[in-house]
């Protein structure tokens, strides 16, 4: 098991790794969306806060070996069920022709005011030695 860690995505800021890597496998932890480093500072707005929650999965993911290309799962939390149409919107932009397997929940008021939270399952390339 190796712990993920990049300075190129917000920081931890509890007891717990960007992501963790077992085989060929990386969890990404939930990613909210901060900037990159460790200030608590995100843009505004929906499509903003998604795209910046998605380069923080993108750059965890590349600090693992991995890619948006490689993954296997995504979890997407919402504030509110109205932010559904947004997050989609950009979802698709993001990840193009890729369709991994995904939820969106609804969950209510998300940690620091954040508009959604995401975290993913990966699978790292044979190719990728880490």
């Amino acid at each position: 098991m190796k712990l993920i860690d990049t300075a190129f995505a917000p920081l931890p800021g509890g007891h717990y790794s960007q992501a963790v890597r077992s085989g060929h496998q990386v969890f990404v932890s939930g990613q909210l969306p901060f900037l990159p480093g460790a200030q608590r500072t995100m843009p505004d707005g929906i499509d903003a806060q998604a795209r910046q929650v998605f380069a923080n999965v993108e750059q965890v993911l590349r600090a693992s070996g991995a890619s948006l290309a490689h993954l296997l799962n995504v979890q997407i939390f919402i504030a509110d069920i109205a932010l559904w149409d947004g997050v989609d919107r950009i979802y698709r932009e993001v990840m193009g022709a890729h369709k991994p397997a995904r939820s969106v929940i609804p969950c209510g008021p998300l940690h620091h005011g954040a508009l959604l939270e995401v975290n993913a399952v990966a699978l790292v390339p044979a190719s990728s030695e880490r």
